[in-house]
């Protein structure tokens, strides 16, 4: 129960800092379903951030604290990777919605996985 209550404390710290929050849902462009969406920092998602297709996808240009979006279905799922095509990867992500903000400076590319 304390490793719970550090990790709520922790991120509600964060969360205090404006580190982990998503952008308004009033600003948010939603992500379409089926899709993983990486969203700008001003909430907006470009087109060229929207992937629909199972396998490797490299980012161009994606840097900073971005908010990822997993709308797809049927429990598709989602890996950030370091390197490109798809190479150091994360565990998988299923959960659908928002996730909070991270720095994508040194993420090369996003893997969607069934």
């Amino acid at each position: 129960m304390r490793k719970i209550a550090m990790t709520v404390a922790g991120a509600a710290l964060l969360v205090g800092a404006g580190l982990a929050t998503a952008p308004g849902a009033q600003a948010a462009t939603p992500c379409p379903s089926g899709a993983v969406c990486i969203r700008e920092t001003n909430g907006t998602i470009l087109s060229k951030n929207i992937f629909y297709s199972y396998g490797a996808h490299n980012l161009s240009n994606v840097t900073g604290y971005r908010v990822v979006v997993n709308s797809q279905t049927g429990g598709a799922g989602f890996q950030e990777c370091l390197g490109y095509n798809g190479t150091n990867c994360s565990p998988v992500y299923r959960a659908t919605g928002d996730y909070a903000a991270i720095d994508y400076t040194p993420i090369n590319s996003l893997v969607l996985v069934p």
